[in-house]
This record gives structure tokens, C-alpha cells and sequence, in this order.
């Protein structure tokens, strides 16, 4: 087997401003020359194809071939394979030069995962990206600080709820609804997914009855809402939603973002007319990330591109509740929203799917406070109302962040509203409420 020597290279022999970095996990059945398999990946997806051509000059492939970077086995075999291994595990580093793609997320997915999407067992773990090409992007508006400093929340957990039921209201509905989700001191509403400029509750009359009455509550409660609104549409039709929305007093944006693209919301995000927060939704991404052995990992479909296109806050899938999320995916992606990354600001994680307030406790210990608490049925649902699901939530968050346990919280009487929900529903760790309901 001949490999060009273009082709196989020390990642500190490349210029790296001049190339990003992928990390694939590939199971391969072929026990020889595994090695020919894996650099066909990175000649398929930059200059060439299964065969000479004779427009690939050396010229286009010193500029535009992609260089196989790493190749590594687990287990690291080195001597005969064991009888039992049919299959063997491998990550891979591509480095694809810049040039092939440059700023747009639409050329760069096709370059890393465009036709070897289809090879089976092979999965797009992680990018990385000089910085030179990250500053070409202007990321979160306001990613966590912006969000704290509209909101004059500086020291704890933020709380968000989703409208619920999650199609079927109208705006008066939906207003008075938010009205008393936001009077019991929830900080972010948001739209359901399902809901976005429907004939039964078109957009712009939602917009003016929830902001209306966000306002009241306000007033009532001394302190901010942020409600984001699901513009989510045709893609020409997309910017002008945005504007028409924040022209009727909206202050905050939700998009689906992986059925909108990446560069349909970075046009949103980069819009300077539009200065409001934007919350990524998570819908089509189980169908990209879900697979352990294809598509894409969790922690590029969830965190690391929507935040480089500029998401300010994401809603991100728990393991406590009704997906099968593992707990480790679960962290490793929330700390890829919130971990340094040169001039992207974080984003901030907003983990929903069946979170209640015995989770409070939970969250703040993993996370901190740089966390949204995302609840829908839980403030909705609370056995004593939505008012009281709003403020089970604020009394948890703050006994807490003082030191105490959600039992001691339940304790104190001012906190009635707290113990109903952890009568209902539990502390996350003594029981799972999902189990309970079969």
C-alpha cells in the first residue's frame, strides 16, 4: 500500500492557521489495511475520489487535500489480532484546509461529514478551529452575561418555562397563561416548538397579548421576563418574523435551529437590528447525534456550533426525565455551552425534558449557577397552580444557594409551595417520577 506523503502528517507540521481539525470514531470489519480505509476518508471529502483524475495536479493537493493527522486503535493492537475481534475501533484526525469551506457552517459540514455520512460506522466527534477562522464568527449577542445583566439576575440559577400544552392556545390564552407563570417568578418563557406562527395564534398577536401581559406581571412582581418568541419559518421569510416580532415589543427569539440551519440563525444572530436574546431549540438533532456509532456527537449538535453561530442560550435534553439521555453526554455537552473558547462568548444551558424542582438541587451542584432550570409541566402542573409552580421553583433555588437541602427547605413554612412539588414529584435520587407513572 503507497500513501502519499501529502497525505500523512504530524498535526505540528501544518500550518494551523490554515486548517481545522476533525475527530471521527470509525468501526471498521477490515483486519487489513485499516489504514488504507481511514485515509480514503479524508481524500473523499478534499481534493480527490477512489481513482486518479487528471485535474489533481500535486498543485491542488499541496492546497487542498486533506491530511490524515492521527490514527488511533483501541485497543492498540500491534501484533496478530485476536480470532474474536471482528471489529475494530479507531479515532481519526482529519485536518481539512480552510480554504476548502472558509466561514459558512453550509460548505463546512459538507466538507466534514458530506458523503462519508453514508460509510456506516463512523461518527463526527469533535472540530477544532484555529483562531484566526473562529474570530470570522461573532457568536452569542449576549450569550450568559447579557442574559443575566437584562434580566438584574447576577447570583444564582435562572428558571424557564415552556408553554404548555404545546399547541392548541390562543394568544389570549397564551398571555394569560404567561401572566401567571411570570408572577410567580420564573425569568425566561418560551413558545413551545410546536408553536410558531400558527392560523390559531398567529405570531404577531401573540407577541403583542404575552408582552402585555408580561408587563403586568412585572410590575406586580418587581422584576424582569424574558419571553422568547418561535419565529421559526420559511428562511426568506425568517428575518422579517424576527423584526415584526421585536417591532411588537418582543424581547427574546427562539429558533429551531437544526431545522432552520446553521447559517439561516447565524443571519439572525448577526443582525445588529436584531438585539435580542435567541434560544436554540433542539428539535431534528436526536435524529443527527442519537446513534453511538453515526451522524454527529451531541456536543456539536447541541452546544459547540449553535453557540459558534451565535445561539445565546440552548435548550439541552437531562437524564432525568423522559429521553434516554446519559448523564455523562449530558455533561460534557452542557460544559461545552459554558467552557472558555477564545472570543465566543458561552452560551448558557437551559436543561428541560421532564426537570422538576427536586432537581434544584442536582443541577446547582454539577453546574453552579450559570444554569437554566427548564420546566414545563412542573410549573404548569403544580398542584397548587402555575403561580405556585413558579415560586417552588425560586423557593428551591434560593434555599440552595444558602446551603440547604430541598428536605430542610420543605421544612420551613414560607415554602408551601416548594414542599407541594416535592410532595408530588420527589427529589431527584429518591425516585424517578416517569418509573411511578407505568
Amino acid at each position: 500500500m503507497y500513501v502519499d506523503p501529502l497525505l500523512m502528517q504530524f498535526p505540528d507540521g501544518l500550518n494551523r492557521d490554515e486548517y481545522a481539525i476533525a475527530t471521527y470514531y470509525v468501526q471498521t470489519n477490515r483486519n487489513a489495511e485499516s489504514v488504507k480505509y481511514l485515509t480514503a476518508v479524508a481524500v473523499e471529502q478534499s481534493s480527490g475520489t477512489w481513482t486518479p483524475v487528471p485535474g489533481e495536479t500535486h498543485e491542488v493537493r499541496e492546497k487542498h487535500l486533506g491530511r490524515v493527522v492521527g490514527i488511533y486503535e483501541m485497543p492498540a493492537y500491534i501484533g496478530e489480532l485476536p480470532e474474536s475481534v471482528k471489529e475494530r475501533q479507531f479515532l481519526v484526525r482529519i485536518a481539512f484546509p480552510i480554504r476548502n469551506f472558509g466561514p459558512r457552517f453550509s460548505m463546512m459540514l459538507t466538507v466534514f461529514l458530506g458523503n462519508i455520512s453514508y460509510m456506516g460506522k463512523l461518527k463526527l466527534m469533535d472540530l477544532e478551529f484555529p483562531e484566526s477562522f473562529l474570530k470570522e464568527f461573532k457568536g452569542p449577542k449576549f450569550g450568559v452575561q447579557g442574559i443575566r445583566d437584562l434580566l438584574g439576575v447576577q447570583d444564582r440559577p435562572l428558571v424557564n418555562n415552556m408553554i404548555k400544552p404545546c399547541i392548541g392556545l390562543d394568544p389570549k390564552q397564551t398571555a394569560e397563561l404567561a401572566y401567571d407563570v411570570a408572577l410567580g417568578g420564573v425569568d425566561i418563557i418560551k413558545d413551545d416548538e410546536l408553536t410558531a406562527d400558527p392560523a390559531h395564534c398567529p405570531l404577531i398577536d401573540r407577541v403583542k397579548a404575552v408582552m402585555k401581559a408580561l408587563k403586568a406581571a412585572d410590575e406586580e412582581k418587581g422584576e424582569k421576563t424574558i419571553y422568547t418568541f418561535n419565529i421559526t419559518d420559511r428562511i426568506e421569510k425568517l428575518r422579517d418574523n424576527a423584526l415584526r416580532a421585536i417591532e411588537a415589543g418582543a424581547n427574546g427569539l427562539m429558533v429551531n435551529t437544526w431545522t432552520l440551519g446553521l447559517d439561516a440563525v447565524r443571519m439572525l444572530a448577526d443582525d445588529p437590528e436584531i438585539n435580542v436574546p435567541i434560544l436554540s431549540h433542539t428539535d431534528l438533532q436526536g435524529g443527527l447525534c442519537v446513534s453511538d456509532y453515526s451522524g454527529v456527537s451531541i456536543g456539536l449538535i447541541n452546544a459547540k456550533l449553535p453557540r459558534l453561530a451565535g445561539m445565546d442560550m440552548a435548550i439541552i435534553l437531562s437524564p432525568y426525565g423522559k429521553f434516554p439521555f446519559s448523564m455523562d453526554a449530558f455533561i460534557n455537552t452542557t460544559y461545552a455551552m459554558l467552557s472558555p473558547w477564545k472570543n465566543i462568548k458561552p452560551m448558557m444551558p437551559m436543561p428541560g425534558g421532564g426537570t422538576t424542582q427536586g432537581h434544584i438541587e442536582e443541577l446547582i451542584n454539577k453546574f453552579g449557577k450559570d444554569v437554566i432550570i427548564a420546566a414545563g409541566g412542573a410549573v404548569i402542573g403544580h398542584p397548587m397552580g402555575t403561580v405556585a409552580g413558579g415560586k417552588a421553583f425560586r423557593q428551591g433555588i434560593d434555599a440552595v444557594m444558602k446551603g440547604a437541602t430541598l428536605r430542610e427547605a420543605c421544612e420551613d413554612p414560607a415554602n408551601k409551595e416548594l414542599k407541594g412539588a416535592i410532595d408530588a414529584w420527589g427529589v431527584y435520587g429518591e425516585k424517578n417520577i416517569f418509573d411511578l407513572k407505568k
